[in-house]
């Protein structure tokens, strides 16, 4: 029996995230429900974040700089509107983050410590905790959440599916701990996170499938440029699940990549370490893949006091048996974000009425091909508040409540089964037999009411986005087609889309 929780107009945040815990702060003192599947800042992807926040509050620094540097990354694939608008709030952005009680790493002079990370011209990266930054926001933040008398929280919950009409968010389907309920609401935000539970070696929770994307596709909200996933370069090697990261501060403080004969691989790539992640993952990678292990060796940067500087990962290394002050890191490319999702505009708005997203779940343009390193926080923190504002300014309705109806999916989500297809088609190298192999496969887990069904339909559309770019570009590497298209386009996709293309694929013999 599906029971009705009425929100009395009041909008829906899913995800307890960043991007989400600012969406509900920044509504405040309008009422809004925030459902989470655990504690507050338990199965965030943010709270993992080592990097930081990137803003350009430096002297020699300028909201220009930061541009070009994220456009660079983005391999001409970013909104070049939005990430100007982005970047330029950043420094706001820092500081609401102070007021509501984030305490930034600072010098003696109370001046902001500030940071470097690969494909950044400048430092610009703020931190918390030395590499603890998701960490310390959190904290601040799930505490003002709690604080606020506006906000209800629900935790151990769900959210199953969107129910829409004609075009228009009428309610939500969630399991809770009491059973299934239906969230009344014209008015829902997805800021679930990303999509590294999908993979075997990823950096993201387990629980982290891409449940947001699921929600709004099945919804029919359309997609853009989920086949562009970022590998970070050096994750810990060390066999866990999720596997930890090791951050790309480490190589902004001079950490060099060896292999186990020390030899410095990437010495005579254009910025060696520094260079773009697409390109260091690729790098590491195939020199895996050639029988060999890499490490991160951090032992002779002059200056660095590595356990003060990194506390966190001083101590995931030391659990792990290694002592990064004496040996080196052993490392591995890990899925760890997704620059593809729910494409929205400006102020988060899908193509569903009375449905926005945030955060990792969406797809606003900023990243491109692939994300400069700390841009991630920095557009969740500033797009949380967007959608804030555009939800405040938008008054529920009244649609008509929606009658509680059962839900025929699987009674759990469930991406085991999901990891080893979609590593071995779409991780940091592709191609399309592997990929159309995927399809094949994907399918019919996809249109099933297996536990799998979710994962793989996420999958799937990964899957056939990555069959549809017949060119290299950013994160997306085709070893058939390793060159640039002359033209660079974003990509689109809806479920529809996606399930046909599998469908026409699923009637061709595999090779």
């Amino acid at each position: 029996m599906t029971a009705l929780h009425d929100t009395d107009g009041a909008p829906v945040i899913i995800g307890g995230g960043i991007a989400g815990l600012m969406t509900a702060l920044a509504l405040a003192p309008q009422p809004v429900t925030l459902l989470t599947k655990a504690p507050l800042g338990f199965e965030a992807s943010s709270v993992l974040a080592q990097g930081g926040i990137a803003a350009s509050i430096g002297a020699d620094d300028k909201v220009s700089l930061h541009l070009a540097d994220t456009l660079a990354a983005g391999d001409g694939l970013c909104d070049d509107d939005v990430a100007a608008a982005i970047l330029a709030a950043a420094p706001a952005a820092i500081e609401e983050l102070v007021r509501l009680g984030v305490a930034f790493d600072r010098e003696v002079n109370d001046r902001i410590v500030l940071g470097l990370e690969a494909a950044h011209s400048r430092r610009r990266i703020v931190h918390a905790g030395g590499d603890a930054t998701g960490r310390g926001i959190i904290r601040a933040l799930a505490s003002k959440v709690y604080e606020t008398p506006s906000i209800t929280v629900i935790e151990a919950t769900t959210a199953r599916r969107l129910v829409v009409e004609d075009n228009a968010v009428t309610g939500l389907l969630g399991d809770t701990d009491r059973g299934p309920v239906l969230f009344a609401t014209d008015r829902v935000v997805i800021a679930t996170g990303g999509i590294g539970g999908l993979f075997l070696h990823g950096t993201n929770p387990a629980g982290s499938f891409g449940q947001g994307l699921a929600l709004a596709a099945r919804a029919g909200a359309g997609m853009a440029d989920l086949e562009f996933v970022q590998f970070h370069p050096t994750a810990l090697d060390n066999g866990s699940f999720p596997l930890k990261l090791i951050s790309e501060a480490v190589r902004g403080e001079g950490a060099i990549i060896v292999d186990e004969k020390g030899q410095r691989f990437m010495a005579d790539v254009p910025g060696a370490e520094l260079a773009p992640r697409d390109i260091v993952a690729r790098a590491v990678w195939r020199h895996m893949a050639a029988g060999h292990r890499v490490f991160l060796d951090a032992r002779n940067v002059r200056g660095l006091d590595f356990a003060r500087r990194f506390p966190t990962i001083t101590a995931l290394c030391r659990e792990a048996g290694i002592d990064p002050v004496t040996q080196p890191i052993p490392v591995r490319p890990a899925a760890h974000y997704h620059m593809g999702g729910i494409s929205v505009d400006k102020s988060g708005r899908t193509s569903i009425d009375g449905l926005w997203a945030c955060g990792e779940a969406a797809c606003t343009g900023l990243h491109g091909a692939n994300r400069l390193a700390s841009n991630s926080l920095l557009e969740a923190a500033v797009c949380g508040s967007w959608v804030a504002r555009d939800i405040a300014a938008t008054a529920s309705i009244g649609r008509r409540r929606p009658e509680p109806r059962p839900d025929r999916g699987a009674d759990r989500s469930d991406p085991a089964s999901v990891r080893p297809i979609l590593s071995r088609a779409a991780g940091v190298l592709r191609d399309g037999e592997g990929l159309r192999a995927a399809a094949h496969t994907l399918y019919p887990l996809a249109i099933s009411q297996h536990a799998a069904s979710d994962p793989a339909m996420v999958g799937l559309m990964i899957v056939i986005a990555a069959l549809r770019r017949q060119e290299s570009r950013g994160a997306h590497g085709r070893t058939d087609f390793p060159d640039h298209a002359k033209l660079a386009r974003r990509s689109t996709l809806r479920l529809d889309d996606a399930l046909q293309t599998a469908r026409d694929y699923a009637a061709e013999p595999v090779a």
